[in-house]
């Protein structure tokens, strides 16, 4: 799985970051909005795609990801105009990969043959867990057999699909999810992406967990979780290839790698981030996070972007560190080194005496 480094590929990432409801979880760059005009949000994404184009014009886009939020609430003609002002920008990979993010409601999955013939090839799921009060717990708006129906729907329409499951969930045993494990293999084909839950500052189960109103398995039922995890998926033919990612040989999700390979992105749309080698240079973008001021500085300017700033080799190699070895194949040594200036060996830490090995 380990590919050769192509400079001129480019993925891009597109964020929607409004939602019906907030799950009590997440912290994502998501927001409950009354009403989003459309065409106007069109304008502007498409605004902050070209300025970005300036840049990377020519360069080779290999993958594209509506991410969010949910973006499966944006208007399909939206991806349409997004994919095609891409094509005027830059060569289309011959297999562009196009992720859709999703949420297993009926009004969205009703419209997925629309994002199927604006460009979409591949959607992502949030399901979270099948079964009833799990999805209470999680705070989540559909039900295990509206899950079930979307699947069976995605699968329909799109060759490549995925669906997330959370595990570790408050009151969850170890028999309960090798149940739910079971029964997700039932639907999915070549990819799944599996959580544990974490608490997130700021989120409410974080503020719950603190009051004590929220207690999650504890340590060792934890590992046990992660142990048969690991073992009924690698049992399934579908090993993690990241730490929470698992997939059939060929389906893992190319967008993603590229954050993990430490590849280029751009980044548009509220609090979206990038990085971009340019001029030699490893460059970081981030745009604006609240979305209405990203909208009027868009409109203003042609963009949002808060931050630009050169990458040192140091922050370079801390961060393909922190990306590459989330994956199963680790990072490149000669990638690294042609990134960071250092090695492998010199970057890592050193072993202190007999006890590093466990002696």
């Amino acid at each position: 799985m380990t590919a050769a480094r192509d400079p001129e590929a480019l993925s891009l990432y597109v964020h929607w970051p409004f939602c019906r409801s907030l799950c009590p979880y997440c912290d994502f760059n998501s927001h409950v909005a009354g009403a989003v005009d459309d065409e106007r949000w069109r304008r502007a994404l498409l605004a902050e795609l070209d300025f970005f184009a300036t840049v990377t014009k020519g360069r080779r886009l290999k993958s594209v990801f509506f991410g969010g939020g949910t973006p499966s609430l944006m208007a399909p003609q939206t991806v349409a105009a997004i994919l095609e002002r891409a094509g005027d920008h830059w060569r289309l990979d011959g297999s562009l990969e196009v992720t859709l993010e999703a949420n297993p409601n009926a009004t969205e999955v009703a419209r997925m043959a629309d994002f199927r013939a604006a460009g979409v090839n591949r959607v992502s799921l949030g399901v979270q867990a099948l079964a009833d009060e799990a999805l209470k717990t999680l705070g989540r708006s559909h039900d295990g057999g509206q899950a079930r129906a979307a699947i069976t729907a995605v699968a329909g329409l799109f060759e490549r699909f995925s669906f997330d499951l959370i595990y570790g969930r408050p009151g969850q045993e170890v028999a309960a999810w090798q149940a739910e494990l079971d029964a997700a293999l039932a639907y999915a084909q070549g990819h799944l992406s599996l959580y544990q839950l974490t608490m997130e500052p700021g989120t409410p189960f974080h503020m719950l967990e603190a009051r004590g109103d929220l207690v999650l398995p504890d340590a060792e039922t934890s590992a046990v979780l992660y142990e048969v995890t690991q073992e009924r998926l690698d049992q399934a033919g579908m090993p993690a290839y990241e730490i929470s990612n698992h997939a059939r040989a060929g389906e893992e999700c190319r967008h993603n790698l590229t954050y993990w390979r430490y590849g280029d992105f751009i980044g548009i749309g509220p609090g979206a981030h990038g990085r971009l080698t340019l001029d030699g240079e490893i460059v970081a973008t981030r745009q604006h996070r609240a979305p209405e001021i990203w909208l009027h500085q868009v409109e203003r300017d042609g963009h949002a972007r808060r931050v630009f700033e050169v990458l040192d080799k140091i922050r370079i190699g801390e961060e393909m560190l922190m990306m590459g070895l989330r994956t199963a194949t680790g990072v490149a040594a000669d990638d690294f080194a042609a990134k960071s200036g250092r090695t492998l060996a010199e970057a890592l830490p050193r072993p202190r005496g007999r006890r590093f090995f466990g002696r």
